[in-house]
């Protein structure tokens, strides 16, 4: 289910692909809970578990940022190579909140360690099975500096725990993306299938974000699912070797969040091959659907941006190398005023030759090439003399805009993407605590 970039998902052809979601079978080990504890005020979804019965493994990737928020700092102290539980809450960034915010998560991870244990062992299999505190990742989401909801939060755990269901039903995924949202205004999955040797193996994925997006790891929550038999060192490798071209080529408004996160999750359920290297060839059909999940959710994200109404995809190409391309694709694709004539159909070339020139990298003006789609605007350095910008305004008014720059003057390709800047940005972010 790769994307098409020319024709990206709206909502209605998202709804339509959650009902393609629901003929998946489901990925054993996973229970799954989403419930409200009522952080808003509304009565919406903010609290979600995900419990692996017999455990998973698991690599984390987390912002850069160097301030981060306290279930990060939490997260980073874990040694267990197994987790059992992963909660994840909405509203409240848990970020500056210091040992108030700390302490709560401790006293979380033991209060769900207690519940979970309580409910294995009344499972009718009849099992002894224990969650350590240090046995459950957190992820949270929302505003920075508020004090940490710990009470509401754990008033709600056993009805949390008491929830989880095995997702014979699909749309438990969907209820799961719905309440980790923010500002989003859709949830976010993604999923494939495909084969590790002889078995079949399924890769799900959920995401949130839509502000506060720019590259620096991957500014979101994401969590992604298989039920392949993969180390943790694998799966971290994996991650590494993806998300540069993934979660890493997107922004939105240039920000870095304090809470990104990345995690992956292998319940081994699949007894497939071992795989103990990365370039195990039994593993390149795994890594082609691990990236179109990862490039699903990361073109979901940037297509659901903060009041963004069309999507923009930067290709550079012919670099002086490839971090050179990559710098000329974010200086585009993060320029305010390239952003805000997208947003009015406007196809003013000089702002993408501005955003060149600003990079600070080599450029030979007299190779570059510009095209707006397949609209050739710029070519050996000049004003294309068949340019025709009413033929180019009516590109503009497409849902999905590429801008392709050949540099010529070496072997650096990148290709990131955003969204456009429109006034609803500004109205969704001046109101978003008031």
């Amino acid at each position: 289910m790769a994307i098409n970039i020319k024709n990206f998902l709206n909502v209605k052809n998202k709804l339509s692909k959650m009902r393609d979601f629901q003929d998946l079978g489901h990925i054993e080990g996973i229970s799954i809970s989403a419930i409200t504890a009522d952080l808003y005020g509304d009565g919406r979804d903010d609290i979600t578990l995900f419990y692996f019965s017999e455990g998973a493994k698991y690599a984390s990737v987390y912002t850069k940022s160097k301030i981060v928020s306290e279930n990060i700092k939490f997260n980073l102290q874990l040694k267990n190579k197994l987790v059992k539980a992963l909660f994840i809450n909405t509203k409240n960034a848990n970020t500056f909140t210091g040992k108030q915010g700390f302490e709560s998560i401790r006293e979380l991870s033991k209060y769900l360690s207690k519940e979970l244990t309580l409910r294995a062992s009344r499972a009718e299999v009849g099992t002894n099975d224990v969650v350590k505190p240090n046995q459950i990742l957190f992820a949270s989401t929302g505003v920075i500096g508020e004090t940490y909801p710990v009470e509401k939060i754990k008033n709600k755990i056993p009805d949390l725990v008491a929830s989880l269901k095995t997702v014979q039903n699909k749309y438990v995924w969907v209820k799961a993306a719905s309440a980790i949202k923010t500002t989003d205004t859709i949830p976010k999955l993604a999923f494939e299938e495909c084969k590790i040797g002889e078995k079949n193996v399924k890769i799900y994925g959920i995401a949130k974000g839509s502000g506060m997006i720019a590259p620096n790891m991957a500014t979101m929550l994401a969590f992604i699912f298989t039920d392949a038999d993969l180390s943790a060192n694998i799966l971290k490798s994996l991650l590494k070797r993806n998300i540069d071209s993934t979660f890493n080529a997107i922004t939105v408004d240039g920000d870095t969040s304090t809470n990104d996160m990345l995690t992956f999750f292998s319940t081994g359920k699949v007894n497939n091959s071992n795989i103990e290297n990365i370039l195990d060839p039994r593993l390149i059909n795994f890594e082609k659907k691990l990236h179109n999940v990862m490039l699903n959710l990361s073109l979901q994200i940037i297509k659901d941006g903060e009041g963004a109404k069309k999507l923009l995809k930067i290709n550079i190409s012919k670099a002086q190398n490839y971090q050179s391309a990559r710098k000329i694709a974010f200086s585009i694709a993060n320029s305010p005023l390239i952003k805000t004539a997208i947003a009015g159909e406007d196809p003013n070339w000089g702002r993408v030759i501005m955003a060149i020139g600003k990079s600070g990298e080599n450029v030979n003006v007299k190779k570059l090439n510009i095209k707006f789609g397949e609209l050739s605007i710029i070519k050996n350095g000049e004003l294309n003399s068949e340019y025709d910008e009413k033929i180019v305004q009516e590109y503009m008014e497409w849902d999905s805009i590429e801008i392709n720059v050949e540099m010529n003057i070496g072997e650096g390709n990148y290709i990131a993407y955003t969204c456009d800047f429109t006034k609803d940005y500004i109205d969704i972010n001046t109101d978003y605590r008031t």
